[in-house]
């Protein structure tokens, strides 16, 4: 039994049970596309929500030196999901690789953290979403109630959970809904609403930054990395790394592209260039948007739900009505955030159910919207409940801590399969093998080292509740060890 749980899929068989499958996706997404959608789920709550919070507790300005040192990490990682994503283009993304490499518990794994990955960000940009909606309804003279608009729990490192007094967060839950509802539809309408999510969000980021960089103060930069503070974490180069790990969940969303396999015209092509395009032009926006906002503000007044807004009051009232379209804009944007996150989430739940680990009804495919309907739905009720009860900062952390397992496994993965299968045609090979992967995973694992304690805690809660699905249903219903 202990050995069946390594049994392994050669990639052929997954190749052949993908196309084989009575419930097949349509390929609609071409790289342009694959791009737009990358650029999509990776610009979002994290970059507009999470660097306050970061700068403001972790950093100071020297979230500029955590964002390069989360983009080199999340390149390294993106190289290898690009190799993998080439030889297995399917809907399965890291599930599938380390199904190859691995073994059949490795890749149960795997599945169950990047579903927690794609999960709690959804339900992190659906909270983030709601404090800008919010706030522009405030800005408008409408006040949403607060019981009504805030997480009713949140956590303080010294004191731990404290109740915050509110219900829940309507907004949050409602917008994850609204979103799940569209995904449910269709791949081709979710891609078209996206394309143009998009192009609004980065018209308004180009705005702020053309507009801001007039008002940029050499001292708001001085000191670049604050003194420590004595604790491990708080500012000095503790704090820059452990901002590096938070701010890690500004990159995500490149790696929902592998998920994508089967919806993809030219997968072999156009998916390891619409990862690593996207993470490429997120990177440089990121570090305009970093100069921009800590050069007008002091760090210390960013530890709000909304600093970019911040950053535009103090441009001066000749721009207050960049404040409006700022907040309008984000809001619009975000939305392309959940929606990309809802429908990775959908399309893991579907590889894995094919594979018998989960119900087969959530690989049912919907006959008129050629879409894994009930799986959609599932996983935007589930986010729709997170993204009403836990803050954005619990959220994100959690995020940041699946990804960076996930990333650590993909790029050990990448080091097997070089070696066990070395005449493998690869259509994309990452350089410098082993180097690469294994500075990608040694960073990844760093990176999770210096997380907040709190965050480990619950990461082992979830992989605890993944152990007793699988244990007590998936070993029992496994195609693959029905086989043996």
């Amino acid at each position: 039994m202990i050995r069946n749980l390594f049994t392994k899929k050669t990639i052929p068989d997954l190749l052949r049970e993908a196309e084989a499958s009575p419930h097949k996706l349509k390929r609609h997404l071409g790289t342009l596309q694959l791009v737009i959608m990358g650029i999509g789920a990776i610009v979002g709550a994290g970059i507009f929500v999470m660097t306050g919070e970061v700068a403001s507790q972790y950093t100071g300005p020297g979230l500029l030196i955590s964002f390069v040192i989360a983009a080199i990490v999340c390149i390294f990682a993106a190289l290898c999901y690009a190799e993998f994503a080439s030889l297995i283009p399917i809907s399965g993304s890291a599930y599938s690789y380390a199904y190859a490499t691995m073994g059949e518990l490795m890749a149960w794994v795997i599945g169950w953290t990047i579903l927690a990955e794609f999960l709690f960000s959804a339900a992190t940009v659906g909270v983030g979403w709601s404090g800008y909606f919010t706030s522009f309804l405030s800005d408008c003279g409408i006040v949403f109630p607060k019981f009504l608009s805030k997480a009713p729990i949140a956590h303080n490192p010294a004191t731990g959970w404290i109740s915050t007094g509110a219900w829940f967060d309507l907004p949050a839950m409602l917008i994850v809904l609204l979103v799940g509802s569209l995904v449910a539809i269709g791949i081709k309408a979710a891609a078209s609403v996206n394309n143009i999510l998009v192009v609004i969000k980065i018209g308004i980021i180009i705005l702020f930054i053309v507009c801001g960089f007039a008002f940029v103060k050499a001292e708001n930069l001085i000191p670049f990395v604050p003194a420590n503070t004595g604790v491990f974490g708080q500012y000095g180069w503790s704090g820059v790394f452990r901002g590096a790990s938070v701010i890690f969940f500004a990159y995500l969303g490149f790696d929902m592209l592998s998920t994508l396999g089967q919806e993809a015209k030219k997968p072999q092509r156009d998916l390891p260039v619409g990862m690593i395009g996207s993470l490429l032009i997120s990177t440089i926006i990121y570090i305009f948007i970093g100069v921009v906002l800590l050069g007008v503000v002091s760090y210390l007044k960013l530890n709000v739900a909304d600093p970019l807004a911040v950053a535009v009051n103090a441009y001066g009232p000749n721009f207050i009505w960049l404040r409006f379209v700022l907040k309008i804009s984000i809001v619009i944007g975000l939305i392309s955030v959940v929606l990309v996150q809802i429908l990775a989430s959908s399309r893991v739940l579907l590889t894995m159910s094919n594979d018998g680990l989960i119900p087969k009804v959530f690989g049912a495919i919907h006959s008129k919207y050629a879409t894994p309907l009930f799986s959609t739905w599932m996983v935007a009720l589930f986010c729709a409940c997170i993204a009403g009860v836990f803050p954005v900062g619990i959220l994100g952390q959690l995020t940041a801590m699946g990804a960076l397992l996930a990333f650590a496994i993909v790029c050990l993965g990448i080091l097997i399969l070089r070696y066990t299968n070395p005449k493998l045609e690869r259509p994309f090979k990452v350089p410098f093998v082993p180097w690469i992967p294994l500075l990608g995973g040694v960073a990844c694992i760093f990176q999770m080292v210096v997380m907040p304690a709190i965050t480990w805690v619950q990461l082992t809660i979830w992989m605890v509740v993944g152990a007793f699905i699988y244990f007590g249903y998936g070993i029992r219903r496994s195609k693959m060890r029905a086989r043996k």
